[in-house]
């Protein structure tokens, strides 16, 4: 009797137990059924009304004859001169024409990177300046300027792509969707712009102008200050006022990159599947050691292997060629990953 007993009580329990799961199912179904949508939020989310103000009611954030600057962000500070400027290299000042006042100048250093104190000591700052004169115009632009910084970390591929290529398209993209622009870079090594004129090229048909290579007063109906970024290697969709992706950025590469190969290879499933290998032999660390040995596994595996080792000056329309005619891509965490 006391076995059975038992096994009553055990039933008892067991249907007290279940009545008890079903009730907190329930009650987590009600609470799950009145949440529609779960939103993730990052610290870009809520200044991103701001920034699209900035492209779609420009008039009325830019108030005529101002200078005004966004400092809420993270990575980037964005200012805006709205009306005729003047570019005075020598000082690397920008003169808007007006009354003086108290908050008649601004500071900044347009690098998408304000979060990294070491780095940002090492970029030119700017001056715009709310002046009752300004030099006299030497050569007048129609377009208004985007300007930036691509000092730096520049010369790591990965950075050149982080800091610069992917932030300029976002820039773009949302500041000047429609409009034509002249790009003016701040800073930046000699090599750089010959290395990416092509990509620049895609954004823009007037040419590019840097200060370090011009001492003339350049005049422009206004100007922008400052490459917006998303987060490392990020083009978020839903910050972009025209929905642009990743998907919109690889096909600006294929305008840039592909109209100067005559004949670019296309991958064949025909012949042994193409792998690059991107090779870090004699750096100072992530070397694969046995590099010899791995590429001799790929081949017995069926890949017609190609070891892929770019530099500084490697041209960026033979390496756009060379990986999109293969199937695959293999290395250590590197820059040269980026590709």
């Amino acid at each position: 009797m006391a076995l059975h007993k038992r096994k009553d009580i055990s039933k008892a329990g067991m249907s007290a137990w279940c009545i008890v799961c079903s009730l907190v199912l329930l009650l987590l179904h009600i609470s799950m059924s009145s949440i529609s949508v779960f939103n993730i939020k990052t610290s870009s989310e809520k200044p991103r009304a701001k920034l699209r103000t900035i492209t779609r009611q420009g008039p009325q954030f830019r108030l005529g004859g101002q200078i005004s600057c966004d400092r809420s962000q993270l990575r980037y500070d964005l200012c805006s001169v709205n009306g005729s400027t003047v570019l005075d290299p020598t000082t690397s000042t920008f003169f808007l024409v007006g009354p003086a006042n108290p908050n008649s100048v601004e500071k900044i250093k347009p690098y998408p990177r304000k979060f990294d104190d070491i780095i940002m000591t090492q970029i030119k700052e700017l001056t715009l300046t709310l002046s009752p004169t300004s030099p006299p115009c030497e050569i007048q632009h129609s377009a208004p300027a985007l300007v930036f910084s691509v000092g730096g970390y520049t010369g790591n591929f990965f950075h050149d792509f982080n800091d610069g290529i992917i932030p300029l398209f976002i820039t773009v993209n949302t500041i000047f969707p429609d409009q034509d622009f002249v790009i003016v870079i701040s800073e930046a090594p000699s090599w750089w712009v010959t290395k990416y004129v092509d990509f620049l090229n895609a954004f823009t048909t007037h040419p590019i102008l840097t200060l370090n290579d011009t001492t003339r007063t350049h005049c422009f109906p206004s100007a922008e200050f400052g490459l917006i970024s998303h987060g490392f290697m990020t083009i978020n969709q839903t910050l972009m006022p025209n929905q642009r992706t990743f998907l919109h950025f690889r096909a600006l590469l294929e305008k840039a990159y592909s109209q100067n190969v005559l004949n670019p290879p296309t991958p064949s499933l025909e012949s042994r599947p193409r792998l690059l290998l991107a090779s870090r032999k004699g750096s100072k660390g992530r070397e694969i050691v046995n590099e010899d040995e791995v590429i001799e596994a790929m081949e017995e595996i069926g890949f017609e292997v190609i070891v892929f080792a770019p530099k500084a000056n490697t041209s960026l329309v033979e390496s756009y060629a060379l990986i999109k005619s293969s199937h695959a891509l293999v290395g250590v965490h590197g820059a040269a990953l980026t590709h």
